[in-house]
């Protein structure tokens, strides 16, 4: 049984009895999930890239697309059409999976982890997660690294507000921290 169904037997229920929702194709799910990595430090130092799009390929188990910038800023010294970051967007059984390793097997690994913060939230119920180093994920090994990277995590829900999101973030197993922490 794959997480997806799993997801809609017991945790799809669960939030239609938490939020009083009768209809249960009104509760809140997951619509999907953005992985971004931004490049433009690495591009100072070298202009090989090629690794990090490797390793978020092997995170989200796609291949990654490339960003470039769209106008030329001479503060940034960014010119048009050069590489500014990598972006995947992950939906379906797909994006399942991955919150799945992101709740079980992602969060238990980061050092020093308190909980996420609760706040996070963009007032549409969509939650933005962020790692200073993307070896926190047991698809990368940290020996083949050659540039150590960040990496963003934005969970796209079809909650009407962050009440509803949070209760979906929280019923699914994300570790959010107390009010009182």
């Amino acid at each position: 049984m794959s997480y997806y169904d799993t997801f809609n037997k017991k945790v799809v229920p669960m939030l239609q009895k938490e939020l009083g929702i009768k209809n249960k194709m009104a509760v809140p799910r997951f619509s999907k999930v953005k992985l971004n990595v931004g490049i433009g430090t690495l591009l100072k130092n070298t202009k090989d890239y090629s690794d990090v799009v490797s390793n978020v390929a092997k995170i989200a188990g796609q291949h990654p697309v490339v960003t470039n910038a769209k106008l030329a800023i001479s503060n940034f010294k960014l010119r048009k059409g050069m590489p500014t970051g990598i972006t995947v967007t992950l939906r379906g059984k797909k994006m399942y999976e991955f919150i799945y390793r992101l709740v079980n097997i992602v969060f238990p690994r980061v050092r020093d982890f308190r909980g996420l913060n609760p706040r996070s939230f963009d007032g549409h119920g969509n939650y933005s997660i962020g790692f200073k180093e993307a070896l926190v994920f047991p698809e990368i090994n940290p020996d083949d690294v050659l540039n150590i990277h960040g990496i963003q995590i934005t969970i796209g829900t079809t909650a009407k507000n962050d009440e509803e999101g949070l209760a979906l973030l929280t019923q699914i197993g994300f570790p959010f921290k107390k009010a009182n922490q």
